[in-house]
């Protein structure tokens, strides 16, 4: 069993609402080799991106307008999607809350 030390809680809300800028990911952890972001969305659009890696997105509060080359989808609190690997996606401006990327 870890330390106790090692063991910690963290409230994802709370940490994305004291991040100054929206749309700027914070590492609060690493899990199974992986990064545990948190983020703020703020309604307006991100731009496209895409990455040699697959990435959880995980709609903590709100919904994310989700733009997978074009077809956009509603992601609402409590459902995740998990962009693969080399798929460009964007975000839609409408989406608002709090939202936890998984990624490496």
């Amino acid at each position: 069993m870890p330390a106790p030390h090692s063991l910690s809680k963290l409230d994802l809300a709370a940490s994305a609402a004291s991040l100054a800028d929206a749309w700027r990911s914070h590492v609060v952890g690493r899990a199974g080799g992986a990064n545990v972001k948190v983020l703020r969305m703020d309604a307006s659009a991100y731009p496209d991106e895409c990455h040699d890696f697959d990435e959880a997105l995980l709609v903590l509060e709100g919904q994310m307008h989700l733009d997978i080359q074009g077809a956009v989808l509603t992601v609402r609190a409590g459902e995740v999607f998990i962009v693969p690997a080399g798929v460009p996606h964007a975000v839609a401006a409408g989406s608002s809350g709090v939202l936890v990327i998984i990624d490496r």
